[in-house]
Protein backbone atom coordinates (compact mmCIF):
# COMPACT_ATOMS: atom_id res chain seq x y z
CA UNK A 1 0.00 0.00 0.00
CA UNK A 2 1.24 3.44 -0.88
CA UNK A 3 1.72 6.02 1.81
CA UNK A 4 -0.32 9.12 2.36
CA UNK A 5 0.32 12.74 1.56
CA UNK A 6 0.33 15.64 3.99
CA UNK A 7 0.14 18.91 2.09
CA UNK A 8 0.99 22.12 3.95
CA UNK A 9 0.41 25.42 2.14
CA UNK A 10 0.35 29.06 3.10
CA UNK A 11 1.18 32.51 1.84
CA UNK A 12 4.89 33.30 2.08
CA UNK A 13 5.71 34.35 5.64
CA UNK A 14 2.74 32.65 7.34
CA UNK A 15 4.96 30.12 9.11
CA UNK A 16 4.45 26.95 7.07
CA UNK A 17 8.14 26.08 7.03
CA UNK A 18 8.27 26.29 10.83
CA UNK A 19 5.19 24.06 11.13
CA UNK A 20 6.58 21.56 8.60
CA UNK A 21 9.89 21.37 10.46
CA UNK A 22 8.04 20.49 13.67
CA UNK A 23 5.91 17.90 11.85
CA UNK A 24 9.11 16.25 10.65
CA UNK A 25 10.31 16.03 14.25
CA UNK A 26 7.03 14.48 15.50
CA UNK A 27 7.92 10.86 14.64
CA UNK A 28 4.95 10.26 12.35
CA UNK A 29 6.73 8.41 9.52
CA UNK A 30 6.79 11.50 7.34
CA UNK A 31 9.49 12.29 4.82
CA UNK A 32 9.85 15.74 3.33
CA UNK A 33 9.33 16.05 -0.40
CA UNK A 34 12.03 18.34 -1.74
CA UNK A 35 10.54 20.56 -4.45
CA UNK A 36 12.29 21.77 -7.55
CA UNK A 37 12.74 25.54 -7.97
CA UNK A 38 14.25 27.71 -10.66
CA UNK A 39 15.16 30.56 -8.31
CA UNK A 40 18.53 31.20 -6.72
CA UNK A 41 19.11 29.72 -3.24
CA UNK A 42 18.62 32.07 -0.30
CA UNK A 43 21.30 32.35 2.38
CA UNK A 44 21.53 29.04 4.27
CA UNK A 45 19.59 26.98 1.70
CA UNK A 46 21.15 23.78 0.36
CA UNK A 47 20.54 22.15 -3.02
CA UNK A 48 18.81 18.78 -2.58
CA UNK A 49 17.74 19.60 0.98
CA UNK A 50 15.67 22.79 0.74
CA UNK A 51 15.00 22.59 -3.01
CA UNK A 52 16.47 21.07 -6.12
CA UNK A 53 17.74 24.33 -7.62
CA UNK A 54 17.69 24.17 -11.41
CA UNK A 55 17.61 26.76 -14.17
CA UNK A 56 14.35 27.95 -15.71
CA UNK A 57 15.36 26.19 -18.94
CA UNK A 58 15.96 22.88 -17.11
CA UNK A 59 12.60 23.30 -15.38
CA UNK A 60 10.80 23.85 -18.69
CA UNK A 61 12.49 20.67 -20.02
CA UNK A 62 11.17 18.66 -17.04
CA UNK A 63 7.68 20.03 -17.71
CA UNK A 64 7.79 18.97 -21.36
CA UNK A 65 9.14 15.53 -20.39
CA UNK A 66 6.23 14.99 -17.94
CA UNK A 67 8.54 14.58 -14.94
CA UNK A 68 6.50 16.77 -12.56
CA UNK A 69 3.33 15.98 -10.61
CA UNK A 70 2.50 19.64 -10.39
CA UNK A 71 4.26 22.87 -11.19
CA UNK A 72 3.68 26.52 -11.74
CA UNK A 73 5.42 29.68 -12.73
CA UNK A 74 5.00 31.73 -9.56
CA UNK A 75 6.78 34.78 -10.95
CA UNK A 76 8.33 35.29 -14.40
CA UNK A 77 10.89 32.48 -14.91
CA UNK A 78 10.51 31.38 -11.26
CA UNK A 79 9.11 27.87 -11.39
CA UNK A 80 8.30 25.59 -8.48
CA UNK A 81 7.10 22.02 -8.69
CA UNK A 82 7.03 18.46 -7.39
CA UNK A 83 9.12 15.81 -9.11
CA UNK A 84 7.28 12.50 -9.66
CA UNK A 85 10.48 10.66 -8.80
CA UNK A 86 10.63 12.32 -5.36
CA UNK A 87 7.18 11.07 -4.30
CA UNK A 88 7.82 7.57 -5.61
CA UNK A 89 11.19 7.47 -3.79
CA UNK A 90 9.52 8.34 -0.48
CA UNK A 91 6.69 5.83 -0.94
CA UNK A 92 9.16 3.11 -1.93
CA UNK A 93 10.90 3.67 1.42
CA UNK A 94 7.58 3.07 3.22
CA UNK A 95 7.05 6.66 4.35
CA UNK A 96 4.28 9.22 4.03
CA UNK A 97 5.06 12.30 1.94
CA UNK A 98 5.12 15.74 3.57
CA UNK A 99 4.81 18.72 1.24
CA UNK A 100 5.66 22.36 1.92
CA UNK A 101 4.17 23.94 -1.19
CA UNK A 102 2.51 27.15 -2.27
CA UNK A 103 -1.28 27.38 -2.27
CA UNK A 104 -1.80 26.57 -5.95
CA UNK A 105 0.54 23.58 -5.71
CA UNK A 106 -1.30 22.36 -2.63
CA UNK A 107 -4.67 22.51 -4.36
CA UNK A 108 -3.26 20.73 -7.42
CA UNK A 109 -1.80 17.89 -5.33
CA UNK A 110 -5.08 17.51 -3.42
CA UNK A 111 -6.96 17.19 -6.73
CA UNK A 112 -4.56 14.47 -7.89
CA UNK A 113 -4.73 12.46 -4.64
CA UNK A 114 -8.07 13.35 -3.01
CA UNK A 115 -8.48 10.12 -1.03
CA UNK A 116 -4.98 9.77 0.41
CA UNK A 117 -4.08 13.37 1.19
CA UNK A 118 -4.71 15.87 3.97
CA UNK A 119 -4.37 19.48 2.87
CA UNK A 120 -3.56 22.05 5.55
CA UNK A 121 -3.61 25.81 5.08
CA UNK A 122 -1.48 27.83 7.52
CA UNK A 123 -3.27 31.14 7.94
CA UNK A 124 -1.49 34.28 9.17
CA UNK A 125 -3.36 36.08 11.96
CA UNK A 126 -3.73 39.12 9.66
CA UNK A 127 -2.24 40.67 6.53
CA UNK A 128 -0.62 43.33 8.73
CA UNK A 129 1.16 40.66 10.77
CA UNK A 130 2.16 38.85 7.60
CA UNK A 131 3.77 42.00 6.19
CA UNK A 132 5.60 42.50 9.50
CA UNK A 133 6.98 38.94 9.35
CA UNK A 134 8.14 39.38 5.77
CA UNK A 135 9.89 42.64 6.64
CA UNK A 136 11.67 40.95 9.58
CA UNK A 137 13.16 38.38 7.18
CA UNK A 138 15.05 41.19 5.44
CA UNK A 139 15.05 39.19 2.20
CA UNK A 140 12.59 41.30 0.21
CA UNK A 141 12.90 44.56 -1.71
CA UNK A 142 9.92 46.91 -1.46
CA UNK A 143 8.83 45.81 -4.93
CA UNK A 144 8.99 42.08 -4.13
CA UNK A 145 7.27 42.69 -0.79
CA UNK A 146 4.36 44.37 -2.58
CA UNK A 147 4.13 41.41 -4.99
CA UNK A 148 4.15 38.91 -2.11
CA UNK A 149 1.45 40.81 -0.21
CA UNK A 150 -0.79 40.98 -3.28
CA UNK A 151 -0.28 37.26 -3.85
CA UNK A 152 -0.96 36.53 -0.15
CA UNK A 153 -4.31 38.30 -0.33
CA UNK A 154 -5.31 36.14 -3.27
CA UNK A 155 -4.01 32.93 -1.68
CA UNK A 156 -5.93 33.53 1.55
CA UNK A 157 -9.14 33.55 -0.50
CA UNK A 158 -8.48 29.85 -1.30
CA UNK A 159 -8.11 28.72 2.33
CA UNK A 160 -11.62 27.23 2.40
CA UNK A 161 -10.60 24.73 -0.31
CA UNK A 162 -8.22 23.02 2.15
CA UNK A 163 -9.22 20.23 4.54
CA UNK A 164 -7.92 22.15 7.56
CA UNK A 165 -7.14 25.82 8.24
CA UNK A 166 -4.72 26.51 11.10
CA UNK A 167 -4.27 30.11 12.21
CA UNK A 168 -0.63 30.70 13.10
CA UNK A 169 -0.93 33.42 15.71
CA UNK A 170 1.01 31.50 18.37
CA UNK A 171 3.40 29.04 16.73
CA UNK A 172 3.21 26.41 19.52
CA UNK A 173 -0.59 26.26 19.27
CA UNK A 174 -0.50 26.05 15.47
CA UNK A 175 2.04 23.21 15.66
CA UNK A 176 0.02 21.33 18.29
CA UNK A 177 -3.19 21.57 16.23
CA UNK A 178 -1.41 20.48 13.06
CA UNK A 179 0.33 17.48 14.63
CA UNK A 180 -2.90 16.33 16.26
CA UNK A 181 -4.80 16.52 12.95
CA UNK A 182 -2.06 14.70 11.02
CA UNK A 183 -1.92 11.90 13.63
CA UNK A 184 -5.68 11.45 13.34
CA UNK A 185 -5.55 11.40 9.53
CA UNK A 186 -2.76 8.82 9.42
CA UNK A 187 -4.79 6.47 11.67
CA UNK A 188 -7.67 6.23 9.18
Amino acid sequence: MKGRLIIVSAPSGAGKTSVVKRLMEAGLGLEFSVSAASRQPRAGETNGKDYYFITAEEFRNKISEGKLLEWQEVYKDQYYGTLKSEVERIWNQGNHVLFDVDVQGGMNLKKMYPDISLSIFIMPPSLTELEKRLRLRSTESEESLKKRMAKASLEISFAKKFDLVVVNDILEEAVKQTISSVKEFLKT
